[in-house]
């Protein structure tokens, strides 16, 4: 039976800082803490950097959950202390398994560094059960044509599938528990509705334009993040001159005890203390060349603040 998803919460969220200096809001984790099996939604930008402006997240570490970065525009190069490299191009999707441990870095690439240029994307905290929060690291790199895009009948809405299945598509990208990641445009004017299933938690986060949510036409907006209710299929309507753009997270929720701190994410206390003890002694790695990016980041924040693009939001 087709029982339609209310919204539970719905929030506007802030703009901060974060890493060497992006300027992002963050949805989930914060006002809203969690939405079990997600930690954290930042969506990074948008924004325009002048040459030599573009900031990044110079080496940092991770253990017991995943990062999932999508970008919109700009470049992404990523190193980590396994040996793994590449730069992340517009529309691409990295899915990072961290498991046991990894020390990675996210910087602009050269080319953006140099010419500056319009930075948009996000990154999605996704935690992992007990059983397999001290598995081996693994990346996804998955190039944007490899990611499906799928089109309502009515070709009012598009839908980039991430992960899960949306219109009959499929996602490409292996998830380690049952996980729904859509990026869903419609056009204005135009309704759309998708099938949730009822055992996953979810939030719908506009991240541009507005519209509507549910067949209650609860007012939304960019910056707007709802909690899904019960139920197994959500809509999302266009306002009548603007299209909206909203990406679509669920999933089965873990319910397992939860601690975390920074970069860490286990389920005690005392694993938590673990962890920073194996990162400071070396267990975790290091990658070659960090002075060297933690130094382009503080010129390039300091370049911002000279300019007067560090008050810009």
């Amino acid at each position: 039976m087709v029982v339609a998803r209310g919204v539970d919460r719905i929030e506007t969220s802030r703009q901060m800082r974060e890493g060497g200096g992006f300027l992002i809001r963050r949805p989930i984790g914060d006002k809203i803490n969690q939405c079990d099996p997600f930690l954290l939604l930042d969506h990074m930008g948008p924004v325009i950097y002048g040459p030599g402006e573009a900031v990044g997240a110079p080496d940092h570490p991770h253990r017991g959950f995943e990062t999932v970065t999508y970008l919109i525009d700009g470049e992404m190069k990523h190193q980590d202390s396994a040996g793994n490299s590449g730069v992340l191009k517009p529309g691409w999707v990295q899915w990072m398994t961290a498991g046991s441990g990894v020390v990675h870095s996210e910087m602009p690439s050269d080319e953006v560094l140099k010419k500056g240029g319009r930075s948009e994307g996000f990154q999605l905290w996704v935690n992992l059960p007990a059983k397999d929060k001290m598995i081996k690291p693994r990346y996804q790199d998955t190039d944007a044509k490899k990611i499906p895009v799928v089109t309502s009948k009515d070709g009012k809405t598009k839908v980039k599938v991430i992960a899960g299945e949306s219109l009959g598509a499929k996602a490409v990208i292996d998830t380690r528990t049952p996980i729904m990641y859509l990026d869903i445009h419609v056009q204005a004017g135009g309704t759309f509705v998708q099938d949730v299933p009822e055992e996953y938690n979810g939030f719908a986060y506009v991240w541009r334009g507005s519209g509507s949510f549910t067949e209650d036409r609860i007012s939304v907006q960019m910056g707007k993040v709802a909690l899904l209710g019960k139920g197994n299929m959500f809509q999302i309507t266009a306002s009548s001159d603007e299209d909206i753009h909203v990406l679509l997270i669920a999933g089965v929720p873990i319910k397992e005890p939860l601690a975390r701190h920074g970069p860490f994410v286990m389920n005690t206390w005392e694993e938590i203390e673990q962890c920073f003890s194996d990162y400071h002694a070396g267990k975790l790695g290091s990658i070659e060349g960090s002075e060297e990016r933690y130094a382009k980041t503080k010129k390039a924040v300091s370049k911002q603040k000279e300019t007067g693009s560090w008050n810009n939001k």
